[in-house]
């Protein structure tokens, strides 16, 4: 790896991260409705993972295939766009239970963390949108002369995948915190499970409707 492509890469990564977008209120809705830290970092987790996933494909070329072609790139996009619906749906109903409980069912013992590590992973992997994004700026940071190209664009995921963890569990950690307000009353916690709820959904309409990004 060129060090200074890196670096480069690094700022703008850094850039565009810090900037909240569709995964950070994805995870910051999850957090808030989920309640406990360690769900809401297993959120986080899930959701880099989902988006490395993605990264992998685009060296292995298989991201540009999805960039490309305008078929896979929708069936990608609505099967993303449903999943986040059905998450927000499932939020909107469990309100009634978790102001009843004093607690989210994601906070209770009967709900599996892997489930909500495979939740995000999901909604992180079928976002065509992120896949476009890597198969467009990936390349432009790796250098041809030095060989093993793939393997340079792993290493920029990396990169891309560590500052999104920490900054994205700070975005988590906070929405947890904040969460221990809304607990003092059912009806700011059913609003807050409303509001969740309603975000997710948003998002799953968002995508669903939007067009194929260009690379240029």
């Amino acid at each position: 790896m060129d060090p200074s492509r890196t670096l480069a890469f690094a700022g703008v990564a850094l850039l565009v991260i810090l900037f909240p977008g569709p995964s950070v209120l994805f995870i910051v809705s999850r957090s808030l409705s989920l309640g406990r830290r360690r769900l809401a970092l297993l959120t986080v987790a899930g959701n880099e993972l989902g988006e490395l996933v993605q990264v992998c494909a685009v060296a292995l070329g298989i991201g540009a295939l999805v960039a490309a072609s305008a078929v896979a790139f929708t069936v990608v996009k609505l099967a993303g766009a449903a999943y986040l619906v059905y998450l927000g749906v499932q939020t909107i109903r469990s309100r009634r239970l978790t102001a009843q409980s004093g607690s989210s069912p994601g906070a209770s013992a009967g709900v599996s963390r892997r489930r909500v590590a495979w939740q995000a992973f999901v909604v992180g992997v079928s976002n065509p949108k992120t896949t476009v994004f890597f198969a467009a700026v990936l390349p432009q940071f790796a250098d041809p002369s030095l060989g093993h190209v793939p393997l340079q664009l792993l290493v920029l995921g990396l990169v891309w995948t560590v500052i999104a963890l920490v900054s994205d569990s700070c975005w988590a950690l906070a929405a947890s915190a904040a969460r221990s307000w809304f607990t003092g009353s059912p009806r700011r916690l059913r609003r807050l499970h409303w509001g969740s709820g309603v975000v997710m959904i948003g998002l799953g309409v968002g995508l669903a409707v939007s067009g194929r990004p260009t690379s240029s």
